[in-house]
């Protein structure tokens, strides 16, 4: 049942994404999530608790989390299964939907190459400081292209890969369990001095989630550029997250690009290595072969749900 599911939520996400009018009425479910985390972090990661309390508290505020989204979502799919007999699938598929993010991620990545291609580079600054973390204020063109890149590969882990391979594998309870984990990674796993302890559940079961997804985007990306495997193999460890590089070298090289490399964050450079070899001077043109690559790759991600269904 999964498998079907799986395919009816992707062709929502695809066709519609999450639509704005609905964003503006209901928020989106990791508002929820995001509440949660919000609360528990104001009351147990406080600088007098001690370093081995305040990841004591990390946890149970990971284990509250998961156990809320997922047993939610359980509830939900048994529920909708009994109750709508035939068609309760329909139903689960459209609560899976909102935890795909295959249109959104197109979407704000090709407003940032639409900014560049209109030479609107402090536009294409604001774009880009949608969806990536560093600082947006200085970089140049190639800069923020080369920014909407790396989030692009990136996110097809997080947003495509590893949302649906949890939907396929574990169905609705799955899904939302991963999204669960990844918002908190996103909001309090951070190596920064208050996160460090507290967030240090969350980041180290991101990184279990993504194992498998991160390298399976990676293999998507090179079959989809028709290359970069040899980048990958190299240099996917020249991240620091030991997932995310997997997709962001092989999109480095399909493109022919180098990626990351030194980056701001909060006014401060970290000097980060280099991803790919050849030119780092990406624009709107590499952008759009990017997007081209991504369009691929999930397709490929289509078949895999459809392949599934027909041996299933």
């Amino acid at each position: 049942m999964a498998e079907p599911i799986a395919l009816t939520a992707l062709a929502l996400d695809a066709a519609l994404g999450w639509p704005r009018a609905l964003y503006r009425r209901i928020g989106h479910p990791v508002g929820l999530f995001a509440a949660l985390l919000s609360w528990c972090e104001t009351r147990w990661n406080r600088a007098s608790h001690s370093a081995a309390a305040r990841r004591l508290f990390g946890i149970a505020t990971l284990v509250l989390l998961v156990i809320v989204a997922a047993g939610t979502a359980w509830a939900a799919q048994y529920l909708l299964l009994t109750a709508l007999d035939g068609w309760g699938w329909i139903a689960v598929a459209i609560l899976a939907w909102p935890a795909l993010a295959q249109r959104s991620l197109f979407d704000h990545v090709r407003a940032v190459g639409e900014r560049i291609d209109a030479h609107d580079l402090p536009g294409a600054r604001t774009a880009v400081g949608m969806i990536v973390g560093r600082d947006t204020a200085t970089l140049d063109e190639a800069g923020v292209a080369r920014a909407a890149i790396e989030s692009l590969a990136e996110s097809f882990c997080d947003g495509v890969v590893a949302p649906l391979f949890w939907l396929l594998l574990l169905g609705l309870p799955g899904i939302w369990a991963y999204k669960a984990i990844n918002t908190a990674d996103s909001l309090i796993g951070h190596r920064e001095e208050r996160w460090r302890d507290f967030g240090w559940a969350a980041a180290r079961t991101d990184d279990l989630a993504n194992w498998i997804p991160a390298r399976l985007a990676g293999v998507l990306l090179c079959l989809a550029g028709g290359g970069g495997w040899r980048i990958m193999r190299r240099d996917a460890r020249n991240h620091a997250s030991p997932n995310a590089g997997w997709p962001e070298a092989a999109m480095a090289g399909a493109l022919g690009l180098r990626l990351a490399g030194p980056i701001a964050y909060d006014g401060v450079m970290h000097d980060k290595l280099w991803i790919g070899e050849g030119h780092g001077t990406a624009g709107g043109g590499d952008i759009d072969r990017a997007l081209a690559i991504y369009l691929r790759a999930g397709a490929m991600l289509w078949l895999i749900a459809g392949g599934a269904a027909w041996l299933r």
